[in-house]
């Protein structure tokens, strides 16, 4: 009589599959408001960009004996004083405004990176870059914008076109205007980081200074960078539509949503829903964004991330 062969197989120990994108999703559905946010924020975005494939009203068509309506079936905002339907001008300012804001947001935190990290890694420019934020930050910035568009408003509606050019000079405008925090929170991060044992060990090892930046340095503020970006559009949407309400910003014919606010105070008694709405758009949108942007920051936090 053999003896069986007893065929053992080893008991592997189940290995650690977490992964940062899945602790960063798994911290962020832990946030409701954060995932609340989301949700709205995502439903507005195809509300106005697609929207208006469900609702194809012209926003720019007039008709003059549907003026100053309330809600309706035909027009389920109301309409202006010149018979524009609310709904199809409030999904075509949100275009512009969330367009504004994105674009703005992406200018601030390419300066605000950029003096971030070459203020924090090279010492000998810390001193003019931080003295140069400081600057900025004393400035008081909405007379400053006022002065700014008063100034190039013509010559940039001259040489781009009226819509064009009005948009070139709102986002170059707010993005030079708004990169200053986002420039001192990288700073402390890139502190912070280059005073590791591994960035040390990059530089003894004969790594060049561009290449400690982009591989060690930068992957380690991403975090700050896109807490940053996502306060950064709030901020922009609120700075458009106080230009826009102050009648400074695009032409009447075009409308963003501080636009339609500024056109629609003097009818507010009349017909109050042409306040309500655009002023709802931007409330929900700001509030939803900042949301994200603490969902986003706690997800990416090194002391929830590491456990």
């Amino acid at each position: 009589m053999t003896d069986a062969t007893i065929m053992t197989t080893p008991v592997l120990a189940k290995a650690d599959t977490d992964t940062p994108m899945k602790v960063f999703r798994r911290k962020f559905s832990a946030h409701k408001g954060g995932v609340a946010g989301l949700i709205v924020f995502v439903a507005i975005l195809v509300v106005v960009y697609l929207g208006p494939l469900v609702h194809t009203v012209d926003p720019n068509k007039i008709d003059i004996r549907a003026k100053n309506q309330g809600p309706s079936l035909l027009h389920p905002f109301g309409t202006d004083n010149l018979g524009h339907d609310m709904l199809a001008q409030v999904m075509a300012g949100g275009q512009i405004s969330l367009a504004v804001g994105m674009t703005a947001m992406l200018l601030s935190l390419l300066l605000g990176t950029l003096v971030g990290v070459v203020s924090g890694y090279f010492r000998r420019l810390d001193g003019p870059l931080m003295r140069l934020t400081d600057l900025f930050l004393a400035l008081p910035l909405l007379p400053l914008l006022l002065v700014i568009i008063m100034l190039f408003r013509d010559t940039l509606r001259a040489a781009f076109g009226p819509e064009t050019g009005i948009f070139i000079l709102i986002v170059f405008v707010i993005g030079i205007t708004s990169w200053m925090h986002t420039a001192r929170i990288v700073r402390g991060d890139v502190l912070s980081v280059k005073s590791q044992e591994y960035i040390v060990a990059a530089k003894s090892s004969g790594m060049r200074e561009y290449r400690i930046v982009l591989r060690h340095i930068l992957p380690n503020v991403l975090s700050s960078i896109m807490v940053s970006a996502t306060l950064g559009i709030a901020s922009a949407i609120i700075t458009e539509s106080a230009l826009s309400f102050l009648g400074l910003g695009f032409p009447s014919d075009f409308p963003t949503w501080g636009r339609l606010l500024f056109d629609g105070a003097n009818f507010l008694q009349i017909t109050p829903s042409r306040v309500i709405w655009p002023g709802l758009a931007i409330s929900l949108t700001v509030l939803s964004v900042n949301y994200v942007g603490d969902a986003v920051r706690d997800a990416l936090d090194p002391r929830t991330l590491s456990r």
